[in-house]
């Protein structure tokens, strides 16, 4: 059987059983197929490409670094020199992933970033469906005479690409990393490398198989990845296992403390402040997981965790069953995402943006 352990959003995949049944299963009904048209447009793209650059959003996560990392390594293994951008700093625990030391992050690189973008003849943007989301570097994308791919996985993407993969379908941008290459008929050239990050992001974007990841193509992709010999345990423990004491402190502090359960609501959230951030030397990641807790208590289907910045207020939620979580950020945080997992902003501060949640709850979310 499938084993689940949710406080450290583990999962036990040796069940050779479930994939052969899985896999058996997709045999009468294989993966769902990516138009030729643009599988072969974007195989043009990359042998012609001579200064391709790959680009994800801000604060980026495991998908956004794996999905990223994976395609860098393929562009690579096909005889390129990709340069590979994020917006601004990512997790301490994500800087194992092969190909970390080639990233070049534009908020301490900014020059080399915008010259980057500016002598590219491709760009490959990943895990986001709209250039705000790169933020401060949206204009020089759009103005860029590069040719612009969008590989993605989130709804309602804006029409800035010449050539788009999207499909909510897909469990992470990680997975339909894989399908692209395995439709570009260049399965046999992914190795352990590769293989580490696809897994990692699709890992990291279901929350350990929690949730995003009832389509049997995503354990089929999984198989394909074990077959390239990847250890899952290796990596659950790099991600999941890995965190500093401060951080696991400011969990402990913020279940004690700053967790608030509104029952009438089958809500809970968590908030942390500035001050707080400094209390527990808090570095990007830190936070990362802490929106799913609350969904452990009995009851709750709705949660969200509200992050003080220097001048905003940033929103993660997370929901049970069918209640949309991402039509709740998109209509009043500037946000977005999955039904089950989303998130947005608020430009008010963090105790009028709790109050504007709270007031929000009962039109939503009543017994």
């Amino acid at each position: 059987m499938i084993k689940l352990r949710y406080k450290f959003f583990s999962i036990n995949l040796n069940s050779e059983q479930i994939i052969l049944s899985l896999i058996q299963k997709l045999k009468t009904n294989p993966l769902k197929q990516i138009s030729k048209k643009d599988i072969n447009e974007l195989k043009e793209l990359i042998v012609q490409a001579n200064n391709p650059l790959i680009l994800t959003h801000y604060n980026p996560d495991g998908d956004a670094m794996g999905s990223s990392l994976a395609f860098y390594h393929y562009l690579v293994k096909k005889g390129k020199d990709p340069v590979i951008v994020t917006p601004n700093d990512y997790p301490e625990f994500l800087h194992w992933l092969p190909g970390n030391d080639k990233v070049v992050v534009y908020k301490r690189n900014s020059g080399t970033v915008l010259n980057a973008i500016k002598n590219a003849d491709v760009i490959f943007s990943l895990d986001f469906n709209d250039p705000e989301r790169t933020e401060g570097l949206e204009k020089y994308i759009t103005e860029a005479k590069a040719t612009k791919v969008l590989i993605d996985h989130h709804p309602e993407p804006t029409d800035f690409a010449d050539l788009v993969f999207s499909d909510t379908s897909y469990s992470s941008t990680a997975e339909l990393i894989y399908k692209i290459i395995e439709d570009l008929n260049d399965y046999d050239i992914i190795d352990s490398d590769i293989a580490e990050c696809i897994y990692t992001g699709i890992m990291t974007d279901t929350g350990s198989f929690n949730y995003n990841s009832s389509n049997p193509e995503t354990y089929y992709v999984v198989s394909k990845l074990l077959e390239k010999g990847i250890d899952k345990d290796k990596i659950h423990d790099k991600i999941y296992d890995n965190y500093s004491a401060n951080r696991m402190r400011l969990l402990g502090y913020c279940l004690n403390k700053k967790m608030e359960v509104l029952p009438e609501y089958d809500t809970a959230f968590i908030s942390i402040s500035k001050e707080e951030q400094k209390e527990f030397n808090f570095s990007p990641g830190d936070s990362e997981g802490f929106v799913n807790y609350p969904l452990s208590i009995k009851g709750i289907r709705f949660t969200a965790i509200f992050i003080e910045k220097g001048n905003h207020t940033k929103i993660s939620f997370r929901s049970k069953g069918d209640f949309p979580a991402n039509e709740f950020a998109e209509k009043h945080f500037k946000g977005g995402g999955h039904r089950n997992a989303s998130g947005g902003h608020s430009d008010e501060s963090l105790k009028e943006t709790i109050k504007k949640f709270k007031e929000l709850l009962p039109q939503y979310l009543k017994k």
